[in-house]
């Protein structure tokens, strides 16, 4: 027998997306900014132990080790925003947090040749903690329950992720800059108003 009596509309299942995937590029470039700084106010810091000569084997050392560091950070960021998945395993999250120790040792616990780069190292700091924050995000949002790591999502507008690109890179310039010229290499850096400037009284004579 056939009811007359209507039947309600199924329910379609409301589909709640996730804005994560949204801002997984961003955070990606984010990522890779404070990489690139890291990496340069390292190197910087290496210039600062090494332009010296080096006094004594430890100031040596520590002029070594920031190098290999840096050059490491330059090299990883690169091997980061050139995949398509999360990079970065728990040894290089140790190894990131072991750096940020090191940098706020270095502020806590200055000696004669480390006060001068107390700015420098704390640019350092920064942006270490920037990466591992990031990366942490980055792990919690790409990772579903299962525990399976998945592929980057899709990014976000063009116009709305280069504005964001954008606010993130003047960020990481703002903590980047004042370490470089806190630096070494940038104590010594030639002013740009003054590049072919040869002559006193600012003549230039070929």
């Amino acid at each position: 027998m056939v009811s007359l009596r209507p039947t309600a509309p199924r329910a379609h299942p409301v589909v709640v997306q996730s804005t994560a995937p949204r801002a997984d590029s961003l955070v990606r470039l984010v990522t890779g900014f404070a990489g690139f700084g890291a990496g340069s106010v390292n190197l910087a810091i290496s210039s600062s132990f090494l332009a010296g000569g080096a006094s004594g084997p430890a100031a040596l050392l520590a002029g070594v080790a920031a190098c290999l560091w840096g050059a490491g950070l330059l090299a990883g960021t690169v091997a980061f925003l050139a995949k398509d998945r999360l990079a970065g395993n728990r040894w290089a999250r140790y190894a990131l947090a072991g750096a940020a120790a090191t940098h706020m040792a270095a502020i806590a616990f200055p000696i004669s040749a480390t006060s001068r780069l107390s700015l420098t190292q704390l640019s350092a700091l920064l942006l270490t903690l920037m990466i591992i924050a990031s990366l942490g995000w980055l792990q919690r949002h790409s990772t579903p329950a299962d525990g399976t790591p998945q592929p980057a999502g899709v990014g976000m507008r063009p116009g709305r992720l280069l504005l964001a690109a954008f606010a993130g890179a003047v960020l990481v310039a703002g903590i980047t800059t004042p370490g470089l010229a806190a630096s070494t290499a940038g104590q010594y850096a030639v002013p740009h108003g003054e590049h072919g400037n040869l002559a006193p009284g600012g003549h230039h004579h070929p």
